[in-house]
């Protein structure tokens, strides 16, 4: 059997998990410049390990690239 890969997203509310998902596809679009990412969310999503800083812009990380896919 495969193992069963865990989403980020279990355990949070469905409110947050959404607007989690959002700020992320704000970062991968590269549109952080027009619609911000609360400095809470990208705090959040850097401690989860699906985004970093990179020259003072959000940027995902492989685990954000497969947490937009799921």
């Amino acid at each position: 059997m495969a193992a069963k890969i865990s989403s980020p997203w279990a355990g949070l509310d469905l409110d947050t998990a959404i607007r989690l998902r959002w700020a992320l596809r704000d970062i991968q679009a590269m549109r952080t410049k027009l619609t911000p990412v609360s400095p809470s969310d990208l705090k959040t999503l850097i401690e989860m390990g699906l985004a970093e800083m990179c020259d003072d812009a959000p940027m995902l990380t492989n685990e954000g690239h497969q947490a937009i896919d799921q």
